[in-house]
């Protein structure tokens, strides 16, 4: 590996901002931060503000619904549902 040409790779906090969801990881986004946020260990992070994560996304919440306006869905599970 050639030396100096990597980003750092530090710890940082992401924000889910619709469910003010916080978790802290490691990540080379840290250089791109201007903001930062006193995390529960008492140890200040760069914060990395996020649009969708597992607290948000509608898959994880089950929240997801099918629009199926043709009977397709239902179709496709008499089918296969051998």
């Amino acid at each position: 590996m050639k030396a100096d040409i990597h980003p750092d790779y530090r710890a940082v906090v992401f924000q889910d901002v619709t469910s003010d969801f916080r978790f802290l990881t490691r990540s080379t986004m840290a250089a791109t931060s201007k903001e930062t946020v006193k995390w529960e260990d008492g140890n200040e992070y760069p914060l990395v503000k996020i649009e969708v994560s597992s607290a948000s996304h509608p898959f994880y919440t089950g929240q997801n619904k099918i629009m199926d306006t043709s009977g397709r869905v239902d179709k496709f599970r008499r089918r296969y549902a051998k």
